[in-house]
């Protein structure tokens, strides 16, 4: 029986239901007066639902495709501007007990180096980041209950806030770790943690049982039904995500729209944010074994339709994606990327790339340095800012502030200060004079008089040597 509301996990993802809604998007792809109105509803920046978003996604109507990728930009731009948040992985150890059969670090992988770092070797590879320029960390941890235990991630946590090195500082550590309890997401919010990420990798349960055959992860219920007990545990964001090429595309799209309508019922605010990555090669894992991968014209197409169905919700994409790939779903309503990303275990300490230990390809492997220009000279605000998450602007406080529209009030011009940081502190000479002149463009997109003149006397001060300005 399929109910929203329910904190069961069969329930508020029900198979049946998802089966239903595929069948009925079957069924009306080819409506193009259903298609229209579906389109009509979503201009309302309300959202849709995962029926009528499955709906969207079925249709192949070209004209049709345009109008959801034109809208889905145009969103983008109402809530989140043309802002584009910057963050990195931070791998602290890839100990695990699991046996997933498309990671790396599944527990029978004999020949992969085992790492885990010391609270020193972390003081490292945090410094190496804010010398990259990082203020915002997503920690990634195996899960082993004897080597990777909640006591290690918090002192991990405290480690990464305590770290000041000339300018650098990490002022937001999101966590990606295994499903746990209430009483550790207690812990962890306790900890001054930013957002609490889970991918479900897949919603459908049979499937997801034969990829996680053993260990405490194979427990579909409990891993579905983790960012509840986060929430519980007073966790006000949470990061949802599937790993596409595991299970039919179309499947899990309305799975993860209806894991949104779950928590917007049951808790009264969605995801903060949603992750979109793709299965990619790594070390004893050939994608090329699952069959259920998706081209770069579909995965474009899920992306713009996440962000018209749920259209306050951050979407990230990661060095998973090419240059090309990452260069077009920006457009269609990604709000984050990771940049100057090493997805293994200490390896921004170290000069060279380190593969040994890599989770998987990093396709997109240039310098934060480069992507930062990169986004810049495409019209975007790379944005170091962490306000909302220090001034306690989380969970719905912050999804009122993103429907009111405010939000360009404070977000853009804290923005356009981090840029600043960065740009005075690590930019290259070329960098930073592509940086100068978008900061004074944008300048004029401030739309209240007094907030610019605030935002003009703190960029003075920051190339006097003040920093952390925030709205």
């Amino acid at each position: 029986m399929y109910d929203p509301k329910s904190l069961k996990a069969d329930e508020f993802i029900s198979d049946e239901e998802i089966r239903e809604t595929l069948a009925y998007a079957d069924a009306h792809r080819d409506d193009i007066e259903l298609v229209d109105k579906i389109i009509e509803k979503a201009k309302l920046r309300k959202g849709l639902s995962h029926r009528e978003a499955s709906v969207l996604l079925a249709c192949e109507n070209e004209d049709k495709i345009k109008e959801m990728y034109d809208l889905a930009e145009q969103i983008k731009k109402d809530f989140y501007g043309n802002r584009i948040v910057i963050f990195a992985p931070l791998y602290l150890s890839n100990y695990c007990v699991n046996s997933c059969v498309y990671c790396p670090y599944h527990c029978k992988n004999k020949h992969i180096a085992r790492k885990k770092l010391t609270q020193e070797e972390i003081k490292k590879e945090v410094i190496a980041l804010q010398d990259m320029g990082h203020k915002r960390l997503a920690i990634e941890s195996g899960e082993d209950p004897v080597n990777n235990p909640i006591e290690y991630i918090l002192d991990s946590i405290k480690t990464i806030y305590s770290i000041k090195h000339k300018n650098g500082a990490i002022r937001r550590v999101n966590v990606n770790i295994a499903a746990t309890t209430v009483e550790n997401y207690r812990k962890l919010k306790e900890a001054g943690i930013g957002t609490y990420i889970l991918f479900q990798e897949t919603y459908h349960k049979k499937s997801y049982e034969q990829l996680h055959p053993a260990g405490p992860k194979h427990d579909y219920c409990y891993h579905t039904e983790a960012m509840d007990r986060a929430m519980e545990g007073g966790i006000d964001d949470v990061g949802l995500g599937v790993l596409f090429g595991l299970e039919m595309y179309r499947y899990e799209f309305a799975g993860l729209l209806m894991h949104a309508e779950h928590l917007e019922a049951v808790h009264g605010v969605g995801p903060h944010t949603i992750s979109v990555p793709r299965l990619k090669r790594a070390d004893d894992i050939d994608p090329d074994e699952f069959d259920n991968g998706i081209s770069d014209e579909t995965f474009a197409k899920i992306c713009a339709l996440i962000r018209i169905a749920v259209p306050y919700t951050g979407m990230i994409v990661s060095t998973r994606e090419s240059q090309s790939v990452r260069e077009k779903i920006i457009r269609l309503g990604v709000s984050q990327v990771s940049g100057g990303s090493r997805t293994s275990v200490g390896g921004y300490a170290q000069d060279e790339r380190p593969h040994d230990t890599e989770q998987f390809d990093v396709s997109d492997q240039r310098t934060l340095d480069d992507v930062v220009k990169w986004l810049m000279e495409m019209g975007y605000i790379p944005s170091f800012c962490t306000a909302c998450y220090r001034e306690g602007r989380t969970g719905d406080r912050f999804m009122s502030l993103c429907k009111s529209g405010q939000i360009q009030n404070c977000c853009h011009p804290n923005a356009l200060m981090t840029l600043k940081e960065y740009l005075m502190d690590y930019a290259s000479e070329e960098t930073k004079k592509v940086g100068e002149a978008l900061i004074i463009k944008e300048l004029e997109n401030i739309p209240k008089e007094k907030v610019k003149q605030i935002c003009i006397d703190n960029l003075k001060a920051i190339e006097t040597g003040s920093r952390d300005f925030r709205f």
